[in-house]
């Protein structure tokens, strides 16, 4: 699985899986770069802590697969790939990424039996499965809830989203927050693309905002994003300030935030998953199938998506922001988060 939303999105349906099948042997194919949702460096091979979910852990590296596809290094890192699918064992591939890619892993991971979507992202996903499965759910992480069910004939199994903790990321933690309010607020101003991204001046004014109320901001920044954070830093007139981190700190600081306020990207996906209280700013993407969601569901009380009736569903990567989403104010977000966390003094 090669997007931080997507994998944080189908760790109920593992976590399910887990629950339903507590001997069996669970393996993940993932990204390399985003491995760490399910596995700190300092996991050995098998479940801990440190990796609590899956047994066996196979790092790919789809991106730059698909940037030199014919290379012999491509290849080479292909076949090890396979050979080490097929030295497991697998008795049955399941693709909750719903696309090509993902099903065509299964179908070279050896197992005889591949169970996919009915209605995949990528529609000839199917031709790579053995079964497909109806889910009529709503929510990219109901629809992966239901096909768990479907596999292990279990219903009513919670929503986990079981994330890796170490010794090293918390004590990091401690260091960065030393100093600081234990109450604070992450913003993550970036975004896969510019029409997704509230503008920085408003994440700077907010910033203002909330730290007279009481509420330091850190910035998360993702690769490439530090002028970025620079101007939200500078409009903030220092309220804000960036931390560069890497995604199992990432994981840490999240959890001990009062307040998580960004755009739909994932680090916003991982604060709801962590339970922490949400304020999502919606322009172009749908939040009814992608939106943030957390162990209560995408309407548990902890998390507000703000999108304005403006804004239209459209993956077009578009530089600048959507016309609908620069409809939502300061004042609205700063309401929002207010809301939340039962009142701003």
């Amino acid at each position: 699985m090669s997007a931080m939303g997507d994998i944080i999105h189908s760790l109920p349906a593992v976590a399910a899986l887990r629950q339903a099948f507590p001997s069996a042997t669970i393996g993940w194919a993932i990204e390399d770069r985003w491995a760490e949702l399910i596995t700190a460096p300092s996991a050995q091979q098998g479940r801990s802590p440190a990796q609590p979910l899956v047994d066996v852990v196979h790092r790919v590296q789809t991106r730059v697969w698909r940037s030199s596809p014919l290379s012999a290094a491509t290849r080479k890192e292909i076949r090890a790939v396979i050979a080490d699918l097929k030295k497991v064992g697998y008795d049955v591939a399941i693709d909750l990424q719903a696309a090509i890619r993902s099903a065509l892993l299964g179908r070279l991971s050896g197992a005889r039996t591949r169970i996919g979507f009915a209605k995949p992202r990528e529609s000839l996903s199917k031709l790579f499965y053995t079964q497909t499965v109806r889910t009529p759910a709503p929510h990219v992480v109901e629809q992966g809830m239901e096909l768990a069910q479907s596999i292990s004939g279990k219903t009513g199994l919670p929503i986990e989203f079981p994330f890796p903790r170490d010794a090293e990321s918390e004590s990091w933690c401690d260091a960065q927050l030393r100093g600081l309010s234990s109450d604070f607020v992450m913003m993550n101003p970036g975004a896969g693309w510019g029409a997704k991204c509230w503008p920085a001046a408003r994440y700077g004014a907010l910033a203002k905002r909330l730290k007279k109320a009481g509420l330091p901001a850190i910035l998360n920044l993702g690769p490439g994003e530090d002028a970025l954070g620079r101007e939200v830093e500078a409009a903030s007139e220092g309220a804000a300030k960036p931390v560069s981190c890497s995604l199992i700190q990432l994981i840490a600081l999240t959890r001990r935030a009062r307040l998580f306020v960004g755009g739909d990207t994932g680090p916003v996906h991982l604060a709801a998953a962590q339970n922490i209280p949400v304020v999502a700013i919606y322009g172009p993407t749908n939040p009814q199938r992608n939106g943030p969601y957390g162990p209560q569901g995408p309407n548990g009380g902890r998390i507000v998506v703000l999108r304005s009736p403006e804004s239209q569903t459209s993956h077009a990567r578009r530089a600048d922001p959507e016309s609908g989403l620069l409809q939502i104010t300061v004042d609205d977000v700063f309401s929002a988060a207010c809301r939340l966390i039962g009142g701003c003094s």
